[in-house]
């Protein structure tokens, strides 16, 4: 289940990605998970899945209750996928890929599907690039021709390419160089990770950009690009029999491409904690603590997303009214886990209030890591984490795209659509025990980063 990443980071304007949830510690036996009513009547998602010859996936979803259809391709490359001297290239192709194509002149993509009553995008991830388009269902045809101009014949010429570098340049700016505290989660990754890919963030470094030639550009489409690197999820309003001839018609004939070695620098098992300074145009101090975890899916992840919800899920969780309310030594609080196909992190971090020393803070944190570490959370607790985990987990499932998403995502990293309709167990069966375990296991110093982020002397 994806969790919210960006939770904690938008109360206070931070950056451009995504995290969690959370209520006060005490002691709890294991206990039978009691779905609420509301998930107890989700309906089950039902789908068909196949391959093409060329290795392209594909999931149909139908939903007749409304005459909309979403169509996505997930390409499975995202940064963590660049060359150490290229990064940012993941990022840089979903701009560019919106440039046209053979048959398509520039601007024409993004005209063409308003034009029809539609909306489109994409975004990226250290694991996946993914583009949509959610359209009136009557014009389901149009948007599979659009995907398969996308995927076989997208213009990369070097007046698109100058073009995206600068709107590229540009969100850097406003996302991450101009807005306060918009570094804080790249300097996590640069300063947690020493080896693996995703210690660069998916914007990566505009120098790398700037020095690539069209041919590397080229290069990494033709790729990561390729049918058998893609899922093709389309839910909505759809006849499953004439959307199969309709994919068969857009996608059969493109070219497999070449399989992808996907082997990346392991990060070393971290053995003692790592403390570093960070300074940034910014008015208030911050503190950013970063834990190594286990890739998504694993047991252990389970029991570390409870426990996300439970330090940080909304107002009543417990590093908020502990520590903004009650002790009032933080604007804003919050912990989250960076999930990724990878092992990845479980960051907390605070903005300190006016007058509180950052290391007074840090220390507050670190009490209240203690608490989850000494018991496991009450039964009312654990209720009250599992009640947030179902109602995120269903509305996550609340639109066509977001249900083509998803779908793809179990898919590509688990190799099981069907994990949209059974992956809730795997939450339900967490304990409170187990939730402890997990935090006694891995909230220790030895793998710690610890990051005083500080304004800069003149600011």
């Amino acid at each position: 289940m994806r969790k919210l990443l960006l939770a904690g980071l938008a109360l206070a304007g931070l950056a451009p990605w995504a995290a969690a949830q959370a209520p006060k510690g005490g002691q709890a036996k294991a206990m039978p998970a009691k779905p609420s009513a509301q998930t107890a009547e989700a309906p089950r998602i039902k789908f068909t899945e196949y391959d093409l010859p060329n290795g392209l996936h594909v999931i149909l979803h139908k939903d007749n209750s409304a005459p909309v259809v979403a169509v996505t391709v997930m390409y499975h490359v995202g940064s963590k996928n660049e060359q150490p001297d290229r990064t940012g290239f993941a990022h840089f192709f979903e701009h560019l890929l919106f440039e046209g194509s053979e048959n398509l002149k520039r601007g024409e993509y993004m005209r063409t599907i308003k034009n029809a009553g539609g909306q489109l995008n994409a975004n990226t991830s250290a694991d996946r690039t993914f583009y949509y388009e959610v359209l009136p269902s009557n014009q389901l045809e149009l948007a599979l021709y659009m995907e398969s101009e996308r995927l076989l014949h997208a213009k990369i010429d070097q007046q698109g390419v100058e073009t995206q570098r600068e709107v590229v340049k540009e969100e850097k700016r406003l996302r991450y160089d101009n807005r306060p505290y918009g570094q804080v989660f790249s300097t996590a990754l640069e300063k947690s990770f020493t080896t693996h890919p995703y210690k660069v963030s998916t914007i990566g470094k505009i120098e790398h950009l700037n020095a690539a030639s069209l041919d590397e550009f080229i290069g990494f489409y033709k790729k990561f690009y390729i049918p058998n690197n893609a899922i093709l999820s389309i839910a909505g309003d759809l006849d499953i029999e004439k959307t199969k001839a309709l994919v068969a018609k857009y996608f059969g004939e493109i070219p497999r491409g070449k399989e992808i070695n996907r082997v990346v620098p392991a990060e070393p098992e971290q053995k003692a904690e790592r403390v570093d300074t960070t300074y940034d145009n910014i008015n208030l101090p911050a503190v950013i603590q970063t834990y190594h975890i286990p890739a998504q899916g694993t047991p252990e992840y389970y029991a570390l997303n409870m426990l996300t919800t439970y330090l940080s899920g909304g107002e009543s969780s417990i590093l908020n009214k502990e520590i903004v309310e009650r002790q009032q030594k933080a604007l804003t609080v919050a912990a989250f886990p960076f999930s990724v196909e990878d092992p990845g992190l479980f960051v907390l971090y605070g903005i300190a209030s006016q007058g509180t020393a950052i290391d007074n803070l840090s220390k507050s944190i670190d009490a209240l890591v203690e608490r989850v570490k000494a018991a496991p959370i009450s039964a009312r607790d654990y209720q009250k984490v599992l009640n947030q985990v179902e109602s995120e987990f269903v509305s996550q499932n609340s639109s066509a795209v977001g249900i083509a998403e998803n779908l793809a995502q179990y898919k590509m990293y688990f190799g099981d659509a069907n994990l949209i309709n059974t992956e809730l167990d795997r939450y339900r069966k967490v304990t409170p025990e187990q939730m402890q375990a997990v935090a006694k296991k891995y909230f220790d110093k030895k793998n710690r980063t610890l990051i005083y982020y500080l304004p800069k002397k003149n600011s």
